[in-house]
């Protein structure tokens, strides 16, 4: 799938997702975790939520396709 068929607003809010992810895994419980949980809920919900999903074009492997290229977009 072309990275271009996606919204960017889409791709930010995935690639935010595994960064924010990435940001939780490496913080220490005793430093709080409850603001990046909450974070993962907020984008969870946006990207469940967006349009995309609900046109021709929002297959399953598109849910794929954008979070590969997310996370290669999240690691650089």
């Amino acid at each position: 799938m072309d990275a271009n068929t996606f919204p960017s607003e889409l791709v930010e809010a995935q690639s935010a997702w595994y960064a924010t992810y990435r940001e939780l895994a490496n913080t220490s419980p005793a430093h709080g975790t409850a603001a990046h949980r909450r974070r993962l809920q907020e984008l969870s919900r946006h990207i469940a939520g967006h349009p995309y999903w609900q046109s021709p074009a929002g297959t399953p492997a598109a849910r794929m396709a954008l979070k590969e290229l997310a996370r290669a977009k999240a690691q650089s």
